[in-house]
């Protein structure tokens, strides 16, 4: 189990990261997921913020998707002024939203990163199909109590781990 649920690296926020660290790792594509990753939990809109990674992302050649669990609405709006392909009620970490997401990029799992906040979503159902993987810092600490949950579970995999500044 240790080796399913180990990312690549461990990232301190999704801003640590540059198109030119993924490219150095063959990397082409970047899926993202949604809560705790790119905005905290409860928030319901893009920033301007991830707005500006994404156009910078994409300006580098670097395809973007989100891939989230939430419900329809939710990604929806959340998009909604992005220009970035999304997949809601993904069902992290079974394969389907991953699969649908490195399709319609037309790229192949080696040849794309996961990056999300959870070990047992993201970081699982990455390197289920092959997927470089990213664990980046959760943001606030205000979750649903299932997420607070599955967080204890994770902590003897997190444990002494040290999150890059830079990627």
């Amino acid at each position: 189990m240790g080796r399913f649920v180990t990312p690549d690296a461990y990232i301190e926020s999704i801003y640590s990261i540059s198109p030119e660290g993924l490219i150095k790792m063959g990397i082409k594509g970047l899926i993202l997921d949604i809560d705790n990753t790119l905005v905290p939990t409860y928030t319901k809109n893009a920033d301007i913020k991830v707005k500006a990674f994404l156009d910078n992302m994409k300006k580098n050649g670097i395809k973007t998707a989100i891939v989230s669990n939430a419900k329809q609405g939710r990604v929806e709006q959340f998009c909604r002024h992005l220009d970035v392909d999304y997949f809601y009620n993904a069902l992290k970490p079974l394969k389907k939203g991953y699969r649908q997401a490195i399709e319609n990029m037309g790229l192949r799992p080696c040849d794309v990163a996961i990056a999300g906040d959870q070990l047992f979503t993201d970081i699982l159902g990455g390197n289920l199909l092959g997927m470089k993987t990213l664990l980046i810092k959760p943001i606030d600490r205000n979750e649903p109590f299932m997420i607070r949950l599955k967080r204890l579970f994770e902590k003897p995999f997190l444990r002494g781990k040290q999150y890059l500044d830079k990627f």
